[in-house]
Order: structure tokens, then sequence, then C-alpha cells
């Protein structure tokens, strides 16, 4: 059975952010993911997941300025050194202390009137430097898909653009975060996307949700469980982060785990 981890950038809304690894325990998760760490003391994330034996297992680099609308910087060739010092500084010294073995790192948002080729460049230098400094302590980084409908202007959008800029880049650290949700939005065929790249090792992390309104995964288009059989048959043993916005109360709304839970006799233990 896949091994989930609640993002509590997402779950768990009703309480304040470092309250929600207590509520995401209390649910039965042992792993978190979230999206960014940085408003918070390192010791104070790490406490946090001590005491609720939980184990951090994503959070994303600096992005820029988040609030401003920026969704990264990696591809923008007057903001390499920026891009760096968050690696140095911020991303990398968090991952050490939170644990945590993979970050990632978004590309940013396409600016008007600029050519792709240029930002796709800057995108691959810098994420080839950074993927030698995560590997220097033993992290991984991500790049992910992401659909244009909720980012627009996003400058990777695609599973196959990904793994094109893994393989040119081919730093064993550096893998693809395979978000179902955005892969559905873009391209669909999502079964037939796990069996493609999922044998390769070059997704590092997977990502749920509904599709269309990004809700739990037991309502929308997309057949969650026959995708969770088909994640099982391929023998993927990482977690897959549940990045939905819960329709009510977060813990109301798990029956979907609960029910894949159900059969294995575990109704009530941990995910």
């Amino acid at each position: 059975m896949p091994r989930f981890a609640a993002n509590l950038s997402m779950m768990y809304p009703e309480h304040a952010f470092l309250d929600r690894f207590a509520a995401a325990a209390t649910d039965g998760f042992e792993a978190v993911e979230f999206l960014f760490p940085y408003e918070h003391p390192r010791a104070e994330l790490a406490a946090r997941l001590a005491s609720h034996a939980l184990q951090q297992v994503l959070f994303n680099a600096p992005p820029g300025d988040w609030l401003a609308g920026e969704r990264g910087i990696a591809s923008l060739p007057e903001r390499s050194d920026e891009f760096r010092r968050g690696i140095l500084e911020q991303a990398l010294p968090y991952a050490l202390a939170l644990k945590c073995p993979r970050v990632h790192v978004m590309a940013g948002l396409m600016p008007p009137g600029s050519e792709r080729t240029a930002l796709r460049a800057t995108y691959v230098a810098n994420l080839a430097w950074a993927a030698q400094q995560a590997a220097s302590v033993g992290i991984d980084l991500l790049i992910e898909p992401i659909n244009k409908r909720d980012m627009p202007g996003y400058l990777l959008n695609r599973q196959d653009d990904a793994h094109e800029i893994v393989g040119e880049i081919g730093a064993p650290n550096l893998k693809v975060q395979m978000d179902l949700y955005h892969c559905q939005v873009v391209e669909g065929d999502l079964a037939m996307k796990l069996r493609k790249y999922l044998p390769t090792g070059r997704v590092g992390h997977l990502q749920i949700a509904g599709v269309p309104d990004r809700h739990e995964p037991d309502m929308g288009e997309v057949n969650y469980p026959y995708l969770f059989d088909v994640i099982d048959e391929l023998g993927y043993e990482g977690h897959i982060g549940c990045e939905y916005r819960p329709r009510g109360r977060t813990s109301d709304g798990l029956g979907w785990l609960r029910s894949r839970q159900a059969p294995q006799g575990h109704q009530g233990e941990k995910a």
C-alpha cells in the first residue's frame, strides 16, 4: 500500500501551521510535507517533527517573493546569485536540520517578452550547480511540471520536458516530482505515464489531488484507487504527498484513506 504524507500547507487549515503536525499525527500520518519552512526556526520545526514521530519528506527551495506572485527564480538569469544563496544559506541547512531527503526547486514564471530558450539554459545551469551542492550533503533535488491553469506562465509544464532536463544534466540526485493532479490537467493518460516513468528511477516523489477542483482524491475525474494499485504494482517505495484543499474539516475528509487501509485490516492504524 502506498505511504501517504500530509501536505501541511494545504491540509488542516482549521489549525495554526505549527499545530498541524499534531493534527496529522493524530490522523495516522507518519510523514509530512509543506511548501516553505523559512518563517519558522529550524529547531522549532525539528522539535515538532520529533515530538510527533513524523518524517519530513519534502519542502521547496526559496521561491523569490511568493506573496508578490513569484513562483521560483531558478530560470531567471538576473536572479542566479540570489537563487544560489537561497540553496546554500536556506534550503540545504533546513533540509539537514529537518532530516528531509529532498527539496523541490521551482522553475519560475516566464517574464513577458522573454525567450524560453534563454530561461531554460539558465534553469539547467542553476539546477546542475544546485544538484552538485545538494549531493555533497546527501540531498535530492526535484523539479515539478505544473499546469498553466493554476500557475499561468510557469516554465515547466510537461513530464517529458522534466525528464529531458533531468537526463540532460545527468545528476543522480536530480529527479522529477510527479504531481498526478498537474499531470492530469496538462496531459492525462496517468496510468501510462506512471508505467513509463516510475521504472526509470527518476521520479523522486508523487503527489495527488482530486481533479478538477483539487479537493480530496475521492472526488473528480481521476480513479485514484486504480492508480494506487498501479503504483503498488510498479514497486514505488516513496511517499505520496496529499497536496489538496480539503472540502471541509481535514480529518472528516480522510474516508478515502481509511477505505484504502481497511481491506488490509489496518483500519485506524497509521498511514
